[in-house]
């Protein structure tokens, strides 16, 4: 939940108090803002135990999958980017995934 909030944070930064953020992949930077919102939402849900906590972790790691891929496209074709947002997209999509894959582990019989 922490997490989110520095998320939600540091993306509001960038996109309303205009701080300079160097070269952001715009797309990616509203992703990740948005997705703040849903590792908190995430973070409380599996905190209290609530059945939805599960699912919304597994969309969060596809999610965050997919924007990485676009991101790498993104890359690929040339475009200017930030090494820490690479970084940084390793860093959330593999933390999603793991804890979506412990999760289900852990919810099985």
């Amino acid at each position: 939940m922490g997490f989110g909030l520095l998320t939600i944070l540091s993306g509001g930064r960038a996109l309303f108090a205009g701080a300079d953020m160097g070269q952001v992949v715009p797309f990616v930077l509203w992703f990740n803002f948005l997705a703040g919102f849903a590792y908190v939402a995430a973070g409380l849900a599996l905190w209290r135990g609530l059945s939805w906590g599960l699912p919304l972790a597994v969309v969060i790691a596809a999610a965050t999958a997919l924007v990485f891929a676009a991101f790498g496209w993104h890359v690929a074709q040339g475009g200017t980017y930030e090494m820490r947002t690479v970084w940084a997209m390793t860093l959330r999509t593999g933390f999603w995934v793991v804890a979506a894959l412990w999760l289900m582990r852990r919810a099985k019989p």
